[in-house]
């Protein structure tokens, strides 16, 4: 017999994310953060109709986000914690992205990208994800606070993972907030590095004022032109585009690369073991948003040869992502 329970819970996995992206919305861990609080007490803060609120709450303690003490109280677990807008690594971003009308409104149209090969978000509201979001500054804002979030998870690894020694500069390219870059500023004091990004996404100035003196940011397309650099940075940029508009960013790239230079993605690799259902629930969410994919070791390859490199070597960390390391080819 097939176990129907487990996919029962497959197929209504919606209902928990959707309880969670409310719970994330409202804010409910960090007002837990300090302690316990009555029902009564959560609704004022946060201007919610209390009965239903409550419902909310019981629903989401049965998941072990959030305890529902005998005392009438509510308290944060440990799980609840990481919707904490206050720590690094917080996943209240993500949830709170996954349950707009504009995320599920994309993922509805997955069937649509399966029939066609095309992009599910542009099927659904008739531009790509990175216009919408430049046009919506509350979503964006939101969508940077998930990217540093996710980096923030990794960047630590990263910096740690690959040899940084032979370089003196770094550009970390679509860097947003500069997260990993300030990792690997901190572990390799001899570095200078500047952000590069949309300007709706770059931050002005690092998190750390310490880094101040060997930090800078630009803004600009790296389709067009990037600036010179011993090395550049990629963190979860190409898995974004089609392989046509990949190599359109390795070639100008490999425009801005000084000699014996490298460029480094830092991407999940499709052929890694450990983390195979990340990976590919990450490629259908890229082909959901954004339009691009995840990919194997061979298919990076493929795309530094069309754009003037060659890969050298993959450097697994300890975490979900690889550093790809590619050079000039030639």
């Amino acid at each position: 017999m097939p176990d129907l329970p487990r996919l029962r819970s497959l197929i209504t996995a919606f209902q928990v994310s959707a309880a969670v992206h409310v719970a994330a919305d409202l804010g409910l861990s960090d007002l837990l953060a300090q302690g316990p609080r009555t029902l009564s007490d959560l609704a004022g803060a946060t201007a919610t109709h209390e009965a239903t609120l409550g419902r909310l709450l019981h629903a989401l303690s049965t998941v072990g986000l959030y305890e529902e003490r005998s005392d009438g109280t509510y308290a944060t677990t440990d799980l609840g914690e990481g919707l904490r807008s206050d720590i690094p690594e917080t996943l209240r971003p993500l949830a709170r992205t996954v349950g707009t009308p504009t995320h599920w409104g994309a993922w509805q149209q997955l069937g649509h990208s399966v029939r066609t090969g095309e992009n599910a978000f542009e099927a659904a509201h008739g531009v790509d994800v990175w216009t919408h979001r430049a046009d919506h500054p509350v979503e964006n804002e939101i969508f940077n606070d998930q990217m540093a979030s996710r980096t923030a998870a990794v960047a630590t690894a990263v910096a740690e993972a690959y040899d940084f020694s032979g370089l003196s500069s770094i550009v970390d390219v679509g860097g947003g907030r500069g997260v990993l870059l300030e990792a690997v500023l901190s572990r390799h004091p001899h570095l200078v590095g500047t952000v590069f990004d949309l300007p709706q996404a770059v931050a002005t100035e690092p998190i750390s004022a310490a880094l101040a003196p060997r930090w800078s940011s630009m803004s600009g397309s790296f389709f067009e032109e990037v600036p010179d650099s011993d090395a550049y940075l990629l963190k979860s940029i190409l898995h974004d585009w089609p392989d046509d508009r990949c190599v359109a960013i390795l070639r100008t790239l490999r425009r801005g690369l000084r000699d014996d230079g490298v460029v480094l993605l830092v991407e999940m690799v499709l052929d890694r073991p450990g983390y195979e259902r990340a990976a590919a629930f990450s490629d259908l969410n890229m082909l959901v948003m954004p339009g691009g994919r995840e990919r194997t070791q061979d298919e990076y390859a493929a795309l530094f040869d069309a754009g003037g490199l060659r890969l050298t070597r993959v450097v697994d960390t300890d975490t979900h992502v690889s550093v790809i390391e590619a050079r000039a080819a030639g």
